[in-house]
């Protein structure tokens, strides 16, 4: 389908698609230099800012966008039209793209059941990745996304932005601003409303039957589109995993640790009575021996009172630095400021670029999904210590449960849809 008309859209039955094209040869940075890199984005929600953003870069060309919405799929396209000379495709079932040789990466930009599923698929298809945070719905999608990428050599990124935006501040930081950071803190505060209570209604002409993917059907998810299965175990992560993942890996890298040895989160769905399962209202506490942080929620009041200077604070020997998206302020141990910086910052462009640049050969990744999914672990973990309530120990080598059995039935889904079980 010509994204710049109107036409019937057909979805395809492809299952199987990924095993069939499972033995596709690595792409080289030599496969793609001197011509556009090929993309193709599906959702167009969030990822409406990659079509966006990729819009603007060099030497990359967007093939193809897919959405279960035919409103937004037509919105995406309309903004293609207007700015691409070159003609681009629209499909509703993704997985049609992958089919195509031609196509190089694919950003994925779904709700976050469908992150490992589609990446598997994608990296199955001989495609490189760039996926949204928090790119696992789980801790056992955490371990196979990790393992895919090795197999399958594909260059995959996560959409943690911040790793792109933040690296001159943490530099700063590893160089001894505050002298040795001991702790470290992150906040997110918004004001949100209810989800109701499931009498909602959604237009009826979304593909559901793709929307849904791997999920065992358990109950309709019309009046939870196109944001609000965050707040449902059974599809989301929570705010720990919607935006807590942001910092927490910005606190990680900070702190220069990878997994915890205690985890905590206390917290509740304390401000409407609706059907959201996950807390509104909380403070996720990780121990890794030498060092500590914390990620402080407060979803549905702003708290604009006790606004912190940074959206991360890491505390040292010799002072505090506060950071935001491109900037930082030291201060001393007497809340006396004492210097400030600015990064390159860049939006979404610039980890998209560093991604596009990487496939070329001519950087490395800021944010390798090995990487990222050690910093997305511990919001599942974090998620595992609420729904338990426990104190969930771990392996600080490897992330895994120690003594938890009713952690370790939240590790991976019981099951997914009859034909859409992801496999390495």
């Amino acid at each position: 389908m010509n994204i710049t008309r109107r036409s019937a859209l057909q979805r395809t039955a492809v299952l199987s698609v990924g095993a069939a094209l499972s033995s596709i040869p690595n792409l080289r940075a030599a496969d793609v230099a001197g011509r556009k890199i090929k993309v193709a984005v599906v959702a167009l929600g969030r990822g409406l800012g990659h079509v966006q953003a990729l819009l603007t870069l060099p030497d990359v060309e967007i093939a193809y966008i897919a959405e279960t919405d035919p409103k937004r799929l037509e919105r995406g396209a309309k903004l293609i039209s207007e700015k691409q000379a070159s003609p681009c495709q629209g499909v509703q079932d993704f997985r049609k793209i992958l089919e195509d040789k031609s196509v190089d990466a694919i950003f994925i930009a779904t709700p976050n059941f469908w992150h490992t599923p589609a990446a598997l698929l994608a990296m199955q298809a001989g495609k490189h990745v760039y996926v949204e945070k928090p790119g696992s719905q789980n801790p056992h999608e955490a371990e196979m996304i990790v393992a895919a990428q090795k197999k399958y050599g594909r260059i995959v990124q996560m959409g943690n932005q911040r790793r792109t935006w933040m690296k001159d501040a943490i530099a700063a930081l590893h160089g001894g601003a505050i002298g040795n950071a001991k702790f470290a803190r992150a906040f997110y505060y918004n004001a949100r409303g209810p989800i109701g209570k499931g009498t909602l209604k959604a237009a009826d002409d979304l593909d559901m039957d793709i929307w849904q993917g791997p999920v065992p059907d358990e109950r309709d998810m019309k009046p939870y589109l196109h944001y609000d299965w965050h707040w449902l175990w059974h599809w989301g992560n929570g705010e720990l995993g919607n935006n807590g993942i942001h910092t927490l890996d910005i606190l990680r890298w900070g702190l220069q640790v990878e997994y915890p040895q205690r985890v905590t989160y206390n917290g509740g769905r304390y401000w409407h009575e609706d059907k959201q399962e996950t807390p509104d209202t909380g403070t996720a506490v990780y121990d890794f021996g030498k060092v500590g942080m914390e990620w402080v929620q407060s979803s549905c009041h702003p708290r604009a009172a006790e606004k912190a200077p940074g959206e991360c604070m890491f505390y040292g020997d010799s002072g505090t630095m506060a950071v935001n998206r491109d900037s930082w302020t030291i201060f001393d141990l007497g809340g006396k400021e004492t210097g400030k910086g600015k990064g390159a910052g860049g939006g979404d462009a610039a980890h998209i670029g560093n991604f596009l640049d990487t496939i070329r050969g001519k950087a490395t990744l800021n944010s390798p999904i090995e990487e990222g999914q050690k910093s997305t672990m511990l919001c599942h973990l974090g998620n595992i210590a609420y729904r338990t309530n426990t104190v969930v120990r771990c392996d600080p080598k490897t992330g895994k449960l120690i003594d938890n059995p009713a952690g370790e039935k939240l590790w991976q889904r019981e099951s997914y849809r009859k034909g859409w079980e992801p496999k390495i």
